[in-house]
């Protein structure tokens, strides 16, 4: 994918990769129902999805990002069509958020800080107009905001070049290929060896320095780590050992590899919130293991090279907690396996979510 990766491609993906499924056009409207309430929708274009899909399912509110392809005149698109520049369209992602979590205006403000807004001419590595950044409002309300936004990072000074970014009126959107979807979960290591060699990050840390992450929610906790000495006083030895250590406990010996009560994880250290029970899967392994984070902004993958493999290991964002590894070899939907360590996680159930100052949660088990 992309003129970087045409480089690399012999090197790094092999055929099967780019096995693809017919691409499918969904929902285009501005609301979505699901058991848990009605959630909004937003479409963004970013450059390459894989990594506009990543940033945006990092951010809390967002309970989903989709890569496709919209924009342009053909129905249905294949990505070798769009990619060459053929369609009119643009490789988009589509965003569905709880409003009462995140706001439009909040996604808006966000997509500026992941973006180079000043390129007409597609962003960073990857070139075309197929790669433009564009920002394409469902409704009027959300076209007024986006306007608005822009107007005001203009003025802001942030930038010596003006903000080209277009505001433009949505109309179909096209799912990708399966094998786009979660590119970022599915294949980590060759995702992060193109987000790197793209300069996307480079420039996003030189552009907006401290100020490049998510914008604060006003519900939003704050998370601390406790210094070390403070920790070995507070946590038991295997707590210690595992989190801060790098260790690994017992499988089929630990507190939570068989909890079945109903409820969230959240890090033994810091409490971030980090897993659900309803993500919960019985894998024959010994320890915990989920099909995917609770709030993915929490969770933190690095390549671990340790014991003469090459795996992904988990860490907690604010506690820097070693957490345990991913792997590809999980149930649907995702088709991962977060193999966590039960020292490194708290478990509180249901009916102490809101008297722990979880109760933003509730509403996932059906309550209130």
């Amino acid at each position: 994918m992309k003129n970087l990766l045409v480089l690399i491609a012999l090197l790094i993906f092999s055929t099967a990769g780019f096995m693809r499924a017919n691409s499918s056009e969904i929902m285009k409207d501005d609301k979505m129902n699901t058991q848990d309430g009605q959630l909004d929708i937003a479409t963004f274009a970013g450059g390459c999805f894989w990594c506009t899909e990543s940033d945006f399912e990092k951010l809390s509110g967002v309970v989903k990002a989709i890569s496709g392809y919209t924009g342009g005149t053909k129905q249905n698109p294949s990505y070798k069509e769009v990619s060459a520049g053929t369609t009119g369209h643009v490789e988009a992602v589509q965003v569905y958020f709880d409003p009462s979590m995140v706001s439009y205006k909040e996604l808006v403000d966000y997509f500026w800080r992941h973006i180079d807004p000043t390129d007409p001419g597609g962003q960073f590595v990857d070139r075309g107009r197929q790669y433009r950044s564009a920002v394409f409002y469902h409704n009027e309300n959300q076209r007024q905001i986006a306007e608005k936004s822009k107007e005001t990072l203009n003025r802001s000074g942030k930038f010596d070049k003006p903000v080209v970014t277009d505001i433009l009126k949505l109309s179909a959107f096209y799912s990708a290929e399966k094998y786009h979807q979660d590119y970022y979960k599915k294949n980590p290591l060759r995702y992060k060896y193109y987000r790197y060699g793209s300069g996307r990050d480079q420039f996003l840390k030189k552009a907006w320095m401290d100020d490049m992450t998510k914008p604060k929610l006003n519900n939003q906790r704050e998370y601390t780590r406790p210094d070390d000495e403070i920790l070995k006083k507070k946590l038991t030895p295997l707590q210690y050992k595992v989190t801060r250590e790098n260790g690994t406990e017992s499988p089929f010996n630990n507190d939570y590899w068989d909890n079945k009560k109903m409820g969230i994880y959240v890090d033994v250290i810091s409490d971030e919130p980090l897993f659900s029970s309803l993500d919960k899967f019985k894998s024959g392994t010994g320890w915990p293991s989920f099909t995917k984070p609770l709030e993915p902004e929490n969770i933190v993958e690095k390549v671990d090279k340790s014991y003469f493999m090459t795996r992904t290991e988990v860490r907690s964002k604010n506690g820097d907690s070693h957490l345990g590894h991913l792997f590809n070899d999980g149930p649907k939907p995702t088709g991962l396996r977060y193999c966590i360590n039960s020292a490194s996680l708290r478990f509180i159930s249901v009916k102490d979510l809101e008297k722990e100052g979880y109760g933003e949660y509730l509403k996932l088990f059906g309550e209130k």
